[in-house]
């Protein structure tokens, strides 16, 4: 983007080797085997991504949100599991720590965080809560000197492999009373739970997170009790833009990947990019992306700049996966039978790409944020 600053088009350099080098090689052995590319994982630590909108007191890269969502696009390109990990871990772990806890809880598990010798998770929804967050049933509950914590939570990125998980729970009646932990791996009474087997990003390990008389010291609390909701929807902001960053990767993959198909694949004794049809559906598909890559970086940066909410968010995570999802229909549509096979990374692609459509939010919640927020715009 032109208003990339020249630290942002390193980083989008560094990545993009990055994503080459680490991810790209070993992506469908990760997607067929539903395992997780701890490797790779490590390395970003080593790079300095895990921490890319944590302070540089703590080892941070002290970024923001376009910088959040370069690193998106060009991991999501090569592999959309492991990126939707890193989300996992660098935006609603890491970033939520920097933004809402204690100084000695930052001091405590942002270095080690940001290093890649822990790595994080966040417990939001449950079983019978996805889009109705705010209705969770987790419950901690003041005892002694500490909290105990009864419940289960679901569909949690990195579950498995989670050193520290970013806890939301309800500590009163009030449906707005919800009050945030930090749970450390080990603690008694709580361990990850069954893994969950998934459509796509299969390389991504999701599974439950089960508290059954969970023992946590009063210091695990984050913030004050009963004032965690406000944290949760402004990280919900970040999380929705840059979810959309692997989506656009996505998209720019199959792009690159149709123009370079189209000038191999032979029927009729020509390349199929000489034939109209073909041409189209690459024309398009290329220049919808293009409105997706300035839309996103325009509403990420104006996140950081401050002068944009909810709505904005809203917009990009419901209009890029959406349309993300029809370019990598198109771009097996050109493939032909090869698209639909496992041969080519497209169908993996596409089943990545679905996700998107449902984590952080589904699609009908976005147009219900944006409605409502136009809604009552309009009646000022």
């Amino acid at each position: 983007m032109w208003f990339f600053s020249a630290e942002e088009k390193e980083l989008q350099k560094v990545c993009r080797d990055f994503a080459q080098k680490e991810l790209a090689p070993f992506a469908e052995k990760h997607d067929h085997d539903e395992t997780f590319n701890i490797n790779a994982f490590k390395k970003m630590g080593e790079l300095g991504l895990l921490g890319i909108t944590a302070d540089p007191k703590y080892g941070g890269a002290g970024l923001g949100a376009v910088a959040a969502t370069i690193v998106m696009e060009e991991f999501g390109k090569a592999c959309a599991g492991s990126t939707l990990s890193y989300l996992a871990h660098a935006i609603l772990c890491v970033n939520n720590i920097q933004n809402n806890a204690s100084e000695e809880q930052k001091e405590k598990y942002l270095p080690k965080l940001i290093t890649g010798e822990w790595i994080g998770c966040m417990g939001m929804s449950e079983p019978e809560y996805g889009s109705d967050a705010v209705g969770i049933q987790t419950k901690a509950k003041k005892d002694g000197d500490g909290y105990i914590i009864n419940g289960t939570k679901m569909w949690i990125t990195n579950a498995h492999y989670a050193d520290v998980a970013y806890v939301y729970t309800r500590t009163g009646e009030d449906r707005k009373n919800l009050s945030t932990f930090i749970v450390e791996k080990g603690t008694p009474g709580f361990h990850a739970g069954k893994p969950i087997h998934k459509m796509g990003m299969r390389s991504s390990p999701t599974g439950e997170l089960v508290f059954d008389n969970a023992k946590v010291p009063a210091s695990a609390l984050v913030g004050k009790e009963g004032e965690s909701i406000y944290h949760m929807m402004k990280n919900l902001d970040i999380e929705r833009i840059t979810i959309a960053g692997i989506s656009l990767g996505i998209a720019q993959a199959c792009v690159d990947q149709c123009i370079k198909y189209s000038m191999e694949r032979k029927q009729f004794g020509k390349n199929i990019g000489s034939f109209q049809l073909i041409q189209k559906m690459i024309a398009e598909m290329a220049t919808e992306t293009e409105m997706m890559r300035a839309f996103l970086y325009q509403i990420a940066k104006a996140y950081d700049e401050g002068d944009r909410g909810p709505a904005q968010a809203a917009m990009v995570k419901l209009a890029i996966p959406k349309m993300t999802t029809k370019i990598a229909l198109d771009a097996i549509q050109v493939h032909g039978g090869y698209g639909y096979s496992r041969e080519f990374p497209l169908e993996r692609m596409m089943r990545d790409n679905k996700l998107n459509e449902i984590g952080a939010g589904t699609n009908e919640i976005m147009i219900t944020i944006i409605a409502k927020h136009l809604l009552k715009d309009m009646k000022h």
